[in-house]
């Protein structure tokens, strides 16, 4: 079994989450660059490396059953798994992602992994949202470069918004950012005492009263219709719905930012992963039920938005003996939202005969994960492939932006 080393934030990406939450001078120029659409984009890291073969099985691959063991997915018996075409299956827990591939909003990248081989959390996730080549380039993350590329445009409010305690990686760098993370712990002070709090910054320090009415005024929008906010942690399904949900009711706002970066944590499934139920299945529904938050939220937003969700490695083929799996390579990708060509499996699918995995133990990854997020982001808001290789995925000439994503 691999060792798992947990990454802890850093003061520096503590600070780092809300110092520019109220810099914005004018909004980069997202219908300019979209062709006259307001498009917005959401970005889920799903921490710890997703099994992607238990997301979406290959049940048509006559090696999957026998090589994943218990973990693997059926078509029939008590908790079959949902025929996507008639090679792949997805997980049971993701009937809204099932509904939403079926509408052809949704679509799945098989076989998929950044050029990251090895089998450290932490330096995966360093490649997975800085968008370098290697680890080690932890100043900023491939979104903000993004956001920062794009041309000036209007100002109507924050542009990007980190979702979580601390700002994702991918969303840190040069363009200020807006930061909420739902509430966890006892219950917030009554509307009173942030008035008198905010009476007396008034008069001892503007700084600090605009900061913290800036922040109330995010958690009124963020919380529900019935005032109350979210209590859950990003790394349980309710905590994901309640994310998703006060990030939906941001990213819908006239005003409100275009981008945002959540971070779900929890997918590390070395012992009792198990398959269509359990622990994995269990996250699974956490995410679907995300992703439906942003759909129910955004309202007509969703026709103009997109949302992908990544993961910085796969897991091994075979199970362990703690009925989990271990560091792997190849995994999936999800993309979903109104413009989304959905309906698809995006996969050159490897085998997963003894000879063709990788290492004699992985999925062989056949595209790289930036191929996708370029095919995205030139789509999406024109960025061009020398600013996509140059400046947001940097020394990544030779990975071409994947066409054809959105209808």
């Amino acid at each position: 079994m691999t060792l798992c080393e947990i990454p802890s934030p850093s003061r520096r990406a503590l600070l780092g989450a809300g110092a520019g939450c109220f810099a914005w001078a004018c909004l980069p120029g997202f219908a300019h660059a979209a062709g006259g659409r307001d498009m917005r984009l959401v970005t889920i890291v799903l921490r710890g490396a997703l099994d992607g073969l238990s997301a979406v099985a290959p049940v048509g691959d006559p090696a999957y059953a026998d090589l994943h063991g218990s973990l693997a997915l059926r078509l029939d018996g008590d908790h079959p798994a949902l025929p996507l075409d008639g090679f792949f299956a997805l997980n049971p827990a993701m009937p809204n992602l099932a509904r939403l591939f079926r509408a052809g909003q949704a679509s799945v990248v098989h076989a998929v992994a950044t050029s990251y081989r090895e089998r450290s959390h932490f330096d995966g996730q360093d490649v997975l949202e800085s968008g370098h080549a290697g680890p080690g380039f932890t100043g900023s993350g491939w979104l903000n470069r993004a956001l920062s590329a794009l041309p000036a445009g209007e100002r109507v409010g924050p542009a990007g918004l980190a979702v979580g305690a601390v700002a994702p990686l991918v969303i840190r760098g040069p363009a200020p950012v807006l930061g909420w993370a739902p509430q966890v712990g006892p219950a917030p002070a009554g509307d009173d005492l942030a008035r008198r709090v905010l009476d007396l910054y008034g008069r001892r320090d503007p700084g600090l009263h605009a900061a913290l009415s800036q922040g109330l005024a995010t958690e009124r929008l963020a919380g529900d219709a019935a005032g109350r906010t979210g209590r859950g942690d990003m790394a349980s399904p309710a905590g994901m719905r309640q994310a998703a949900e006060g990030a939906a009711r941001l990213l819908a706002a006239d005003d409100g930012p275009r981008v945002a970066a959540l971070a779900f944590d929890g997918w590390d499934t070395h012992v009792n992963e198990g398959g269509a139920t359990g622990r994995l299945s269990q996250l699974l529904g956490g995410l679907d039920g995300a992703i439906a938050a942003l759909e129910a939220g955004l309202g007509p937003r969703w026709r103009d938005t997109t949302v992908v969700a990544v993961t910085e490695f796969g897991r091994t083929v075979h199970i362990n003996g703690t009925v989990g799996t271990d560091h792997g390579t190849g995994t999936v990708a999800f993309l979903a939202g109104g413009g989304v060509r959905g309906g698809r499996v995006v996969a050159d699918w490897p085998g997963l005969a003894a000879p063709k995995l990788y290492e004699g133990r992985d999925l062989q990854p056949t595209t790289d994960l930036r191929a996708v997020l370029k095919g995205v982001l030139a789509e999406q808001w024109g960025l061009s492939a020398g600013v996509l290789a140059g400046d947001v995925f940097p020394g990544s000439d030779g990975v071409k932006p994947m066409a054809g994503l959105f209808a």
